[in-house]
């Protein structure tokens, strides 16, 4: 399968909206940006096929509880819900890296889906997967 080159050539730089203050976006920054966020989800993707692998395996051995004590089957339970909640989040964060990228390829990348407000090109450069402004994220923190 061909990779898919990571870049944004067919991206109109001036559709990306920037905050007040900041300059347009470059076609290297966007490029940077875009490269990253392919790195992110390859190791994204190749995690989640290990952690699902280990998941099932999890699953698979937990057994009928013979031989086992309580304190055996109330670890294993712990450790498989562990094992649940590492995988979504890691689900999650691969889902911002996807609508981040299909936001770049629809012009609408740094825009915040709560407030429409510019994110900030700075915040997008550091956090590329961000889909809220800094207000934003931080009341949605604080509920």
């Amino acid at each position: 399968m061909a990779k898919k080159a990571a870049t944004a050539t067919k991206v109109d730089l001036k559709s990306l909206v920037v905050k007040e203050g900041e300059p347009p976006w470059t076609r290297a920054e966007l490029d940077e940006v875009v490269a990253e966020l392919h790195e992110m989800r390859e190791h994204s993707m190749a995690f989640l096929a290990v952690q699902e692998q280990e998941l099932n395996g999890l699953m698979r051995d937990s057994g009928d509880g013979a031989g086992q004590d309580q304190a055996d089957m109330g670890a294993t339970s712990f450790e498989r819900d562990q094992e649940l909640s590492v995988v979504n989040s890691e689900k999650d964060k691969l889902l911002q890296i996807e609508r981040a990228l299909q936001a770049i390829d629809e012009g609408t990348y740094g825009v915040c889906e709560s407030c429409s407000e510019p994110i900030g090109k700075m915040r997008l450069m550091a956090f590329p997967r961000a889909t809220l402004c800094l207000p934003c994220k931080q009341r949605e923190e604080r509920r």
